[in-house]
């Protein structure tokens, strides 16, 4: 990357950000030095308050109390929302860096320190031309996008997809260096569900399995069996995975248990097969147990759709991108986590984008590893992105 982190964007973002983006890097520093759990981002919540406040915007907290939704332009326009997310994780930070995060067993692990601050760059940026935009802009700092379901849900319950023709986000790559930027049209990520399996025996002694029910034997033939034939069931181009994270039986060595837990994830990178595990899921289990005499619960859980991008909104984002630097554009494959951002593409056409991280140089750290961090020089391209979508002035078809 050469000549800057904005070397040829449209005039408007590059005089802003010769300006201001020392700025926006100061409020990433402050947000990820107080790092906030998600539904608890009440100290961020207020940051974003104060910056767009200050800027002459009109921020609107949102009704679960952290959270913000803040409306730019001509409302007489096609609005385009723009999301990002503030929540923390329950990770310990190990990065060393001098503004590291003071709550204990808590860090920005995830990059959203920096979505938040590039967002709150592009409300700044934009609302310093408000008068001239060519369409209105929706700004949406989510909360709780770590946990599932999501925060999204709530967003959207409280109205921050009424009227949007098309919703657009970034998510920090450090697969990616930093002046890229990942764009995929269709999925980008895969559902991601959660299942727990309670079983139920008598329990007995080891030596006698055959006049009791091994439930033990049973939680064998759940955890190969279950991933095996689900395998088996599904199109393996959809991207179908099933894990077990946590098994937990008995204490004895000579006792067969009378209970065990059993929960893992359920991912798939393909909206319609989504749809049908919840019921594939539950009648292969009891298929599978039906014939060891144990009982069992069940409890599924559907977290998030698959975030599929829409080829128009990937289209007008490639176009955003092309204006900072023709080079800046790499192929992303798609990702077998999942990311709430799916919620909005329920609802409203749009893309998320993947943003450069890596400095190039050095190890690149996955995504909820202690040790994770931005390269700061993606801050400005993260803003010349989502303000080009709306500069740009083209809502395609």
């Amino acid at each position: 990357m050469t000549g800057g982190p904005y070397p040829a964007a449209r005039p408007e973002i590059s005089a802003w950000l010769e300006q201001n983006l020392d700025q926006v890097i100061s409020w990433r520093r402050e947000i990820h030095a107080a790092p906030e759990l998600s539904r608890a981002e009440f100290a961020t919540t207020a940051k974003v308050v104060d910056v767009l406040s200050g800027a002459g915007l009109n921020p609107v907290v949102l009704p679960a109390g952290t959270g913000v939704v803040c409306d730019l332009g001509p409302a007489d326009r096609p609005r385009i929302g723009l999301r990002a997310d503030l929540d923390a994780l329950p990770v310990p930070e190990q990065t060393g860096l001098p503004f590291s995060s003071r709550v204990e067993g808590v860090s920005h692990s995830c990059g959203h320190d920096a979505h938040a601050a590039i967002l709150m760059g592009v409300g700044c940026l934009l609302a310093g031309v408000e008068h001239e935009l060519p369409f209105s802009a929706r700004l949406i700092f989510q909360a709780a996008e770590e946990v599932m379901p999501g925060g999204a849900l709530d967003a959207i319950d409280a109205g921050v997809t009424d009227g949007l023709a098309r919703i657009y986000a970034l998510h920090c790559d450090p697969h990616l260096q930093v002046g890229t930027v990942g764009l995929r049209a269709g999925a980008l990520t895969s559902a991601a569900d959660r299942i727990e399996v309670h079983l139920h025996g008598p329990g007995g002694h080891t030596s006698r399995p055959h006049l009791t029910s091994d439930l033990v034997y049973a939680m064998g033939v759940l955890i190969t069996g279950l991933p095996g034939i689900l395998a088996r069931r599904v199109d393996p181009r959809s991207g179908t995975v099933m894990s077990w994270g946590a098994v937990h039986s008995g204490d004895a060595p000579n006792a067969i248990p009378q209970e065990g837990r059993m929960r893992g994830t359920v991912r798939t990178g393909d909206h319609a097969v989504w749809e049908e595990l919840e019921p594939l899921v539950r009648s292969i289990v009891g298929e599978l147990v039906a014939p060891l005499g144990v009982s069992y619960d069940l409890t599924y859980v559907r977290g998030v759709p698959p975030v599929v991008n829409d080829d128009l909104s990937i289209g007008l984002l490639r176009r955003s991108v092309a204006a900072i630097d023709p080079a800046a554009e790499v192929d992303t494959p798609q990702s077998p986590g999942g990311e709430d951002f799916a919620w909005y593409l329920e609802h409203v056409p749009g893309a998320m984008a993947r943003l450069g991280v890596w400095p190039g140089v050095g190890p690149q750290c996955d995504l909820h590893q202690p040790n994770f961090d931005v390269d700061e020089r993606a801050l400005g391209i993260g803003v010349a992105t989502l303000a080009g979508v709306i500069l740009d002035g083209d809502l395609g078809g």
